[in-house]
């Protein structure tokens, strides 16, 4: 009976998700997965094949994820992690994102012992959503809009921030092609909220068609993150000359940092024309 109920409540919630997409959104999504569809089923099917294999357990993964107007849905991604692996991780991280003002860079960067293999490869590469497009056929997502949130994550947000709901999630969206790693909680949730108010049909293809480049180059973040945390440790003493010397020249490793932090000042610079939010 419950299980009944549940199903029921989520054809309601597909049903006014549906409703409130545009036409065009709408025809662009459908017209897409379709003229995609002979390349997505055997990467699909070879993905699937690649998780039986080094993993037991289901194929995908299912969780509940927030939608239009706050309301919940079960989102389906390839299964990356180990089977009941530890959620207070990953909350315990997020809380973290998003009451500091670093960026919103993933675990994996730092090594996940939860992932199973390949999957770094499949999260870095967003191939790990490619079961979303059940989403967005039946209505609860579309190729374009923000990321759906974990209802705990929706619990946290300030009233202004919102705004972001007003808008039906994506597999991309303006965030994800907009610096995603180096940008911040609030950062994202501005992004989002210009995206929302500003959705059009040629917004929405511009972002699609900016997505594999992106994907690109956060493989390539994550992957020389990965590389400076594996190599070795200098020694104690260099260390601590480093440290004590107030007129020592900055590392490699800051300078970076200071690049990347300039990069999405400059994007935060760019939308706080708009000014979102408080």
């Amino acid at each position: 009976m419950d299980s009944a109920r549940d199903n029921h409540c989520l054809m309601e919630t597909s049903f006014h998700a549906l409703t409130r997409i545009p036409g065009w959104k709408r025809a662009l999504d459908i017209s897409l997965i379709l003229m995609a569809f002979p390349l997505l089923l055997p990467l699909t099917l070879v993905i699937a094949g690649l998780i039986r294999a080094v993993s037991s357990g289901p194929v995908l993964f299912k969780q509940e994820r927030v939608g239009y107007r706050g309301s919940r849905f079960m989102c389906f991604k390839f299964r990356t992690m180990v089977v009941n692996a530890d959620a207070a991780v990953h909350q315990g991280h997020l809380n973290h994102l998003m009451s500091s003002n670093v960026p919103m860079v993933k675990m994996d960067a730092q090594g996940d012992p939860r992932i199973i293999p390949f999957g770094p490869l499949l999260r870095s590469s967003g191939l790990d959503e490619l079961p979303q497009l059940i989403n967005v056929l039946r209505g609860e997502m579309s190729l374009v809009g923000p990321r759906p949130c974990l209802p705990f994550e929706y619990d946290r947000y300030l009233p202004w921030q919102k705004e972001r709901f007003n808008t039906v999630p994506g597999l991309t969206g303006l965030w994800q092609v907009s610096g995603k790693n180096r940008t911040t909680f609030v950062e994202m949730v501005r992004l989002d909220i210009v995206y929302a108010r500003n959705q059009t049909f040629w917004l929405d293809l511009k972002i699609i068609l900016k997505t594999i480049p992106a994907l690109i180059g956060q493989m390539r973040d994550i992957r020389k993150k990965q590389k400076s945390l594996s190599r070795p440790a200098p020694e104690k003493v260099a260390v601590t000359a480093t440290a004590a010397s107030p007129h020592s020249v900055p590392s490699a490793n800051f300078a970076t940092s200071i690049r990347a932090n300039g990069n999405a000042l400059t994007q935060k610079e760019t939308w706080s024309k708009l000014k979102v939010g408080g």
